[in-house]
């Protein structure tokens, strides 16, 4: 987006793009993929600490693929991507990264971990290559982490990744009709550098 003026930048439809890693590829959802949506989210940790509906029915995971990922790649205003391991094509988790309205630039990141992938890196792989897609490649001037204040897992992800945590917003970020104190981070493109290797310690984000 580097010919684009700033302010297009949250909204310009796109096609759905394929990032990969060493041992990952992340690509827009699908109707494959709806089982193994469904199942992940079962998970209490990431009914705990995201915003899925709770209980987490099939049409929740039809909805996440065929309406919120696909209008956001349709728009430009979201893209979503469901990553799996490349060596055996199991899906380990999803990524997104979300315009901010009203900020020019601005951009947020999320991520889940299905639980049985969990502690391999893979989210810090996945969060690392979005982080680069971001702010290179869109042009991004500010990309932001928001988590629920006690989510040490997705806060040790952020930090690997090279998010630099600027404080707690309180009563800040909304989950099923509650707020929540909130840790936020950013990145900034000078903050972004490969960094050391991930370990193998990270847990749902």
């Amino acid at each position: 987006m580097e010919d684009q003026p700033e302010e297009q930048t949250e909204a310009r439809a796109v096609e759905p793009v394929v990032l990969t890693t060493d041992r990952l590829v992340l690509r827009a959802p699908q109707e494959s993929d709806v089982d193994a949506i469904l199942a992940a989210c079962q998970d209490e940790a990431i009914q705990h600490w995201t915003v899925v509906p709770v209980p987490y029915r099939r049409e929740d995971a039809e909805y996440f693929v065929h309406d919120l990922a696909a209008n956001g790649w349709r728009t430009g205003e979201s893209r979503i991507w469901c990553v799996f391991e490349r060596e055996t094509g199991s899906m380990v988790g999803t990524q997104g990264l979300v315009g901010c309205p009203g900020r020019p630039g601005a951009a947020e990141v999320g991520w889940w971990a299905t639980k049985e992938f969990r502690g391999r890196g893979y989210t810090v792989e996945a969060a690392r290559e979005v982080a680069r897609y971001g702010l290179t490649e869109l042009g991004v001037r500010r990309l932001e982490w928001v988590a629920y204040v006690g989510n040490e897992g997705s806060r040790a992800v952020a930090e690997k990744v090279g998010f630099r945590v600027e404080g707690t917003l309180r009563s800040f970020a909304e989950q099923r009709g509650t707020f929540h104190d909130a840790w936020i981070g950013a990145m900034l493109p000078g903050d972004l550098a490969t960094g050391p290797a991930a370990d193998l310690t990270d847990l749902t984000g």
